[in-house]
C-alpha cells in the first residue's frame, strides 16, 4: 500500500518527516510512500536510500500563517495540495499523514477529498492516557468550533468505530462532555444531543464532567470542538506542568535526587505513558472518504512513524466501512 506524506508540514520538516517515513519503510516491506515537497532538500536526507520512495517536487509550503481555504485554492505547489491532489487522484494511495497546519488540513480535506456519505462534518478524534492503563479518545478536538446536535452524534458513532479497532472492543463507552452528569445539565446544545446520543446505536453511558475525563471509566469522550479543543490543550499544559514541577522539586533536594536514581525506570515508565504528543501517532480526521491523519506540529520521526503505523491500521480494519455501516444503522433505527 502506499501512504503520501506532507514532507514539509511541521516544525521540524523535512528532516523529521523524511527520516520517519524512512523508519516506517525499513519496518513494513509492503508499504510504500510518497513524499511531496522540494525534491532536493528531501533527496540530500534520503541520499541512496530510495527503495519504495516516490518525490512529487513541490516548491512552496502552507503556514500556520496562511488562511487556510485561501492557501488550498492558490497555493497548488504546496507540499500539503500536491499531497491532497495525489490521495483524491490515486487509487493506490490509502492515506495521507501531514503536521502541517491544522486549518489547512481540514480545509484541504473538505474541498478536495469530501465527506462519507452521511457524515455531517469530519471530525479530528487524538488520544490520550488514563490512570487505568487504558486510553481515551476525545472527538471533536477542535475542528468544528459550532456544532449542531447531529454532528455530536456523528462524532460518536465515527469515535465508537475508530476505538473499536484501535483496541479490539466492539462495545466501548461512550460520554458526553458536559459541565454535570444529571441528564438536564449543559447548554442548549448538551441538552439536544444526550436523546439523541439515547438512541444511537452506541454504549451511551451518559453526561462525565471533565474531571473525569482520564478516569479510565469512559473510552469516548464527545464534545463540539471548542470545549474538547479547551480540554485537550488543558490536559496537555496540565501534564507538563506536573512533569516540570517535579522535576524542579527532584533537583532542589539531596534526598531527592538519591530517591530518583532508584526510581529512575518508575518514572520513565511514567513519562513514556503520558506522552500526549507522540505515543499513538496523529489525530485520525474522522469522517473523510480517505484516511487523513493530522500530526502534531513539533512532532518527530518516531511520532511520523507511529502515524503511518496509525493510517495501515485503520485501511487494513475497514475504518471508513465501519463508519458507513454506523450511519446507514442509524438510519435504519430512525426510519
Amino acid at each position: 500500500m502506499k501512504v503520501v506524506i506532507d514532507a514539509f508540514g511541521g516544525d521540524n520538516a523535512p528532516l523529521e518527516i523524511v527520516e520517519g517515513a524512512i523508519l516506517a519503510l525499513n519496518k513494513h516491506k509492503d508499504l510504500s510512500v510518497i513524499l511531496c515537497g522540494k525534491e532536493d532538500e528531501i533527496r540530500k536526507i534520503i541520499g541512496n536510500r530510495t527503495d519504495r520512495i516516490e518525490i512529487v517536487n513541490a516548491q512552496d509550503v502552507i503556514t500556520n500563517d496562511d488562511q487556510p481555504t485561501f492557501a488550498i485554492r492558490n497555493k497548488k505547489d504546496s507540499s500539503l495540495v500536491k499531497a491532497y491532489d495525489i490521495l483524491k487522484e490515486r487509487e493506490d494511495v490509502v492515506g495521507l499523514v501531514s503536521a502541517g497546519s491544522t486549518g489547512a488540513v481540514l480545509a484541504g480535506a473538505i474541498m478536495k477529498i469530501g465527506r462519507i456519505k452521511g457524515i455531517s462534518r469530519p471530525a479530528l478524534a487524538p488520544i490520550l492516557p488514563t490512570k487505568k492503563n487504558t486510553d481515551v479518545i476525545i472527538i471533536d478536538s477542535g475542528a468544528n468550533i459550532d456544532c449542531k446536535p447531529i454532528n455530536l452524534l456523528h462524532f460518536a458513532l465515527m469515535g465508537s468505530a475508530y476505538y473499536s479497532i484501535i483496541y479490539k472492543n466492539q462495545n466501548p463507552r461512550v460520554a458526553l462532555l458536559n459541565n454535570g452528569t444529571e441528564r438536564e445539565k449543559g447548554n442548549e446544545l448538551a441538552k439536544e444531543t444526550y436523546p439523541l446520543l439515547e438512541q444511537a446505536p452506541i454504549n451511551f453511558i451518559g453526561n462525565k464532567e471533565g474531571r473525569d475525563f482520564m478516569s479510565g471509566d469512559i473510552d469516548v469522550m464527545v464534545s463540539d470542538g471548542f470545549a474538547g479543543n479547551a480540554l485537550l490543550k488543558g490536559t496537555e499544559g496540565a501534564v507538563l506542568a506536573v512533569l516540570s514541577i517535579l522535576k524542579h522539586s527532584i533537583k532542589r533536594h539531596f534526598f531527592s535526587k538519591i530517591g530518583y536514581l532508584f526510581m529512575k525506570k518508575t518514572f520513565k515508565e511514567v513519562k513514556n505513558r503520558i506522552d500526549i504528543l507522540g505515543k499513538h501517532g496523529g489525530s485520525p480526521l474522522l469522517g473523510c472518504k480517505k484516511l487523513i491523519v493530522k500530526n502534531h506540529g513539533s512532532c518527530k520521526r518516531n511520532n511520523i512513524l507511529s502515524s503511518i503505523e496509525q493510517t495501515i491500521i485503520l485501511y487494513e480494519n475497514h475504518l471508513n466501512q465501519k463508519i458507513e455501516e454506523a450511519i446507514a444503522k442509524l438510519t435504519i433505527e430512525e426510519n
